[in-house]
Order: C-alpha cells, then structure tokens, then sequence
C-alpha cells in the first residue's frame, strides 16, 4: 500500500508520512502534517478510535502550539474542556495530619497554593479530544487494524516499507512512530535487546476513577470544584481536577508499590476496593473515606517511564520516535501529552522544510534524515527533563523525595522551578541553534 498525494501548492507528488498510533498525538501529528500540505496516513492497531476516558490537561504553552499545528485542534479542546484562569489556583494539602473533616477543608490550613496564571491547565477528558479531533481529518487519513511489527529502512530504496501483523505492507517517505510507550517503533529503531526498548515501572500503582462533581465535592470539599488539588502524605497522593466544562472530576490515588508488576506489558491489573481502604487507614477522614467513590472491583494501573532507561536518540535514517514512544513520563508533572505536541510541531517544521525543498516529492532522502536527526537533537534534552523531573515530584507527592522531604517550603521552590521551565521555553529555539542542519535543510 504506497501512500500518494498532491501537495497543497500545486499538482506535483507530496512528502508522504506514515504515521504508527491514531492517539492523541498521532492523530495531531496528521492534522499538522496535512494543514502543510504533506501527505500522512495514521496506521492504528484497533479496529476503531479508542481512547481511555480519563483526564489528563495541556497547559497554555501547550495550547500555543496546538494552534501553530492546526487551529482546529484548539478549537476542539477548548469546546469540551474546564478552563482556569488567574483567579484560579492549584492546592496542595496535608491529607494525613487532620483528624476531622473541618480541618481537612479548612481553606487557611492548605499547605501551598501555585496560580493557575503560571500553567493555565485546561482538562478535558480524552476520548472526547480524540474524537474530535478525528472528525478534521480528511478522508482515508487512518487505516485501522494495522498492528505494526517491523520495518525496513533499506538505503537502497526510495521509501520505509511497514509490516504488518495481517501480513499486509504499506510504505512512505518517512515513518514517525507516534505508539505509546510499548512502541513498536522504538523497538525496531533501537534493537529489541536495547535497555531502552522497554519501559521501566516507576513502583507507582494508580486508581482512577470520574464522578460526578457533586460526588467529588462531598467526598473531597468544596476546594475540588474549580482547579486542581493534591492530597500529600506517607507514601500515597490523590490527585483531582474538573473536567467537562465543571461536570465531572477526575480523581486518581497512587501508591508507592514496593513489588513488581504483575503485568508490565498490560500495565492493568484486577484490584478491589479494599487496597484503597488499607492503603489510607489512618489518614485524615478524607481519604480515610475515599475508598467509597469506588467501585467494589475495578483496575489498578502501573505507572511507567523512560526515565530508567531513556532512549539514546529519537531518530534513525528515515524513522522516528514522537510522544509517549520516545520520552512516557509520570503524570505528576502534568505535562506528558503536552510534551508530545512540542515533538508535533518541531517534526511539522522540519518536514515542511523538506517538503518546501523538494517539492516534487523525489530525492527527499538524505534531506529527511537530516531533519529527523535535527528533530532528535532539539527534543532530547527537553524529553528527559520531563520524565525525570516528573518522577522527582511523584516522589516528592508521597514525602518519598530527599531534597524536600516533608518541608512545604522546599516542595513549593521545586514546584515554581519545574512551572517556570514548563512556560519559559521556546520550543522552536533548538532548532534555530542547530544552524548547520537548518541551513541546510533550507536551502
């Protein structure tokens, strides 16, 4: 299956991408590529969209470059999400210490607050954003059923050949693996031995739930229902955020496990209510009772990374490894999806270049791998920072951090130095300091 296209600036042929993985930012990925006039089809194991109905949020930073991708994204997110402002604030709390709910919900008895001027999250939930998103791309831009297991990336030829567990094989110009953190891609890229071919389990298990808003504010108080808030203490945190427009709140308990992973390749497991119970007796009747909100059988998730084993490039010949595939980080940074936009548009810049260079879609091949390679150099210092800084904090969440311990101060200064590297970043600069790569790719 060869991809053909012709380009938005007249008839002649199109770079053509093939994408690995229709989640959220496979799926952007394709909506910047085309909004460039560069041919991408999304290759998608399921036999449908699918996404996981949590919640998860991008900052304004982030937002910024949804729009520099494709409007319509922001568009989207910005129809079905619960958005702060600078009169909001995020709040974390000691959830071990009070003894009564008065105390618990005591607003002047909040260990910090951080202003929502700063991160400016809007959550959403999102198989909504999927969804949305999937609506603006053009016909036959997704095939669905389409397992990746291999490629080949042969100099000889013109284009990357992809198989396929149905036996089937497509090809392209260059093939960006936007498939989680088991990739398929990275596995290829690196050699299936690699350390980094595997995440690592950060000994996290999470419990996510969503409930209605006025079911959050009974359980949690009336602090849950306009900005994030995280409960700290002994090894253990709930996090909450609303979602929806304010309908719904997100609600997601971690806890420190010492063991391994029954499953890390599911990352799933069957767990009961009970573990919830044993894991906050003898907390602040908050959480103490936070095990009610769930159901009596439910799932537990592994938390993993590649902060143990990070990859030692996000790119190789005419390949490349986009989003969760090449840095999966810890949610407490809050920052994951919106790192992989970042890797969206930088690669959307590079391949417009090469589009722009080479028009007529031919002789396209070294200057791909050299924009790959540029992309790798400008994302990997910012993809590890995000990882590691992010397991640092899940850490410091659950008094598990050195550095800070329990001090409410020392947690805060990380925290504002973690926000002010987040905001105060120019995404495209990297690639405006690798001037040889952007002179040539130019040219």
């Amino acid at each position: 299956m060869a991809i053909s296209s012709s380009n938005s600036n007249g008839g002649a042929p199109s770079l053509e991408v093939a994408i690995v993985g229709g989640g959220i930012i496979g799926v952007m990925m394709a909506l910047g590529l085309h909004r460039r006039g560069i041919k991408a089809v999304i290759y998608e194991r399921a036999p449908s969209w699918h996404e996981v109905s949590a919640g998860f949020a991008f900052t304004g930073a982030g937002r910024e470059c949804m729009q520099r991708l494709h409007p319509g994204i922001l568009e989207v997110l910005s129809r079905i999400s619960q958005k702060t402002d600078a009169s909001t604030s995020n709040s974390y709390w000691d959830a071990y210490h009070p003894r009564t709910r008065q105390d618990a919900e005591d607003e002047s008895k909040a260990l910090f607050r951080t202003p929502n001027n700063r991160l400016d999250f809007w959550g959403c939930v999102r198989s909504q954003l999927l969804l949305g998103m999937a609506a603006l791309l053009p016909d036959g831009a997704v095939r669905f059923g389409k397992q990746l297991v291999s490629y080949d990336d042969d100099d000889e030829s013109s284009k990357v050949i992809l198989h396929f567990e149905d036996g089937s094989t497509a090809e392209a110009h260059a093939l960006l693996g936007c498939d989680g953190i088991h990739s398929t891609t990275r596995k290829v890229l690196l050699g299936a031995d690699h350390p980094a071919s595997r995440p690592g389990y950060t000994h996290i298990a999470a419990y996510r739930t969503m409930i209605p808003i006025d079911v959050g504010i009974a359980a949690l108080g009336q602090k849950v229902a306009k900005s994030g808030c995280m409960h700290c203490g002994p090894n253990a945190c709930l996090m909450s955020y609303p979602v929806m427009n304010g309908t719904l709140l997100n609600v997601a308990v971690f806890a420190h496990d010492p063991s391994e992973f029954p499953d890390p390749d599911k990352m799933t497991a069957p767990a009961e209510r009970g573990e919830i119970e044993r894991l906050f007796r003898g907390w602040g009747p908050q959480l103490a009772d936070i095990a009610k909100i769930y159901p009596e059988n439910l799932v537990k998730w592994g938390i993993f990374d590649m902060d143990q084993n990070p990859p030692p490039t996000y790119a190789r010949g005419r390949a490349c490894i986009v989003g969760d595939a090449a840095h999966a980080s810890t949610p407490f940074l809050g920052v994951g999806a919106c790192t992989g936009v970042e890797d969206a548009l930088v690669l959307c810049t590079v391949l417009e270049s090469v589009q722009q260079q080479t028009p007529n879609g031919d002789t396209v091949d070294g200057s791909l791998r050299q924009a790959l390679q540029a992309y790798s150099r400008a994302r990997l210092e910012r993809g590890r920072w995000v990882h590691h800084s992010s397991r640092q904090v899940g850490q410091m969440y659950q008094w598990r951090y050195g550095p800070t311990g329990r001090d409410t101060e020392r947690i805060k200064r990380k925290l504002e130095r973690d926000s002010h590297t987040i905001v105060n970043y120019d995404v495209l600069a990297p690639l405006l300091s690798d001037r040889s790569e952007v002179d040539h790719l130019m040219m």
